[in-house]
């Protein structure tokens, strides 16, 4: 059995390695998703989303063939005028990366500063159970939102 530790360890190498690190596309595990996933020995992660400028997604991550954890999001552009997908997601690669390697967590806490706009996520809780959000301003004007949240599965 792992450890919490050891499961937020993963967590946060699987993250860096997905999304944030420009991880290999997966065969999409349901119609119309979008799949990056990560393996090191019996850990098993997979971000499933569906959605560009708005989209929705959940992260999983196995131990063997037992769900342990899963977070679901929802995050959208709502100032087009101000920052596009593209951009966005340069920032939060750029913000979310450095916090994996800084920071060694994956929740809240983060102010980032990029060409493209600042960067913050903020949070409550733990590996355990948590929700979160995360914005980007530009201009001093919110530009996009994520809302997170999950923790444990316990069956």
């Amino acid at each position: 059995m792992a450890s919490i530790e050891d499961l937020r360890d993963f967590i946060v190498e699987a993250k860096s390695k997905a999304y944030v690190g420009g991880g290999t596309a997966q065969p999409p595990s349901r119609a119309g998703a979008r799949d990056i996933g990560y393996q090191r020995d019996r850990w098993r992660y997979l971000d499933s989303y569906f959605g560009g400028t708005d989209f929705a997604g959940q992260e999983t991550v196995w131990f063997g063939e037992d769900a342990r954890w899963a977070m679901n999001y929802f995050g959208h552009v709502i100032r087009p005028d101000l920052i596009d997908a593209e951009r966005a997601g340069i920032v939060i690669k750029t913000a979310l990366g450095t916090m994996y390697r800084e920071k060694r967590h994956f929740l809240g806490g983060m102010q980032y500063r990029h060409a493209y706009g600042t960067y913050i996520d903020t949070s409550r809780g733990d590996t355990q159970h948590f929700s979160g959000r995360e914005v980007i301003f530009v201009d001093g004007e919110e530009a996009y939102e994520l809302d997170y949240r999950g923790g444990l599965i316990v069956p």
